[in-house]
C-alpha cells in the first residue's frame, strides 16, 4: 500500500489535540457547569472525577506532543509506532463513538459560540481518529509487509 501521511497533518492533528487539552477547563466550567456539579458528590469521588479529568487532559496534551515532535517516528512502522498510534488511534475512535452515542441525548448551552465550538470539537475528534487510525493501518502494512 502506498500511503503517504505528510507530516503536516500529523503535526497539525498533534496542535489540535494540545488545543482540546488547554480548552478543556474552559469547557468543563463554561458549558458544562462541570465543578458545580462535581461538588455534589461525595469527596472522595469528587477527587476521582477530577483526577480523571486531569489524565484526559494530559493524554490529549501529551499525544499532541508527540504528534509535533516525532512525527516521522509515529510512521516508522515500528513495533512502537504500531503501538503508539494503535493506542492513540483507539483513544480518539472511542472518543468519536462515545460523542455519538451518548452525548446527543444531553443539552449543551444554546450559546451560539458552544454550537459552533460543539462543531469544531467534534470536527477535531473526528480529524484525530482519522488521521491516528490511518497512522496505525500503514505501520501495520509496512511492519507486516502485506
Amino acid at each position: 500500500m502506498n500511503l503517504n501521511i505528510p507530516n503536516w497533518l500529523i503535526i497539525t492533528s498533534g496542535i489540535g489535540q494540545i488545543f482540546t487539552a488547554l480548552i478543556y477547563p474552559y469547557i468543563r466550567h463554561q458549558v458544562f457547569d462541570w465543578y458545580n456539579d462535581v461538588k455534589q458528590l461525595k469527596p472522595l469521588n469528587q477527587e476521582i472525577a477530577k483526577t480523571y479529568g486531569r489524565y484526559i487532559q494530559g493524554l490529549n496534551f501529551s499525544f499532541g506532543l508527540i504528534a509535533i515532535l516525532l512525527p516521522n517516528d509515529l510512521k516508522n512502522q515500528s513495533q512502537l509506532a504500531i503501538a503508539l498510534t494503535g493506542l492513540i488511534a483507539a483513544y480518539w475512535v472511542g472518543k468519536v463513538a462515545t460523542q455519538i452515542a451518548y452525548y446527543p441525548m444531553y443539552d449543551i448551552p444554546k450559546r451560539s459560540l458552544f454550537k459552533v465550538g460543539s462543531y469544531f470539537m467534534n470536527s477535531l475528534f473526528v480529524l484525530f481518529a482519522i488521521v491516528n487510525t490511518l497512522l496505525f493501518i500503514y505501520n501495520l502494512i509496512g511492519y507486516y509487509k502485506f
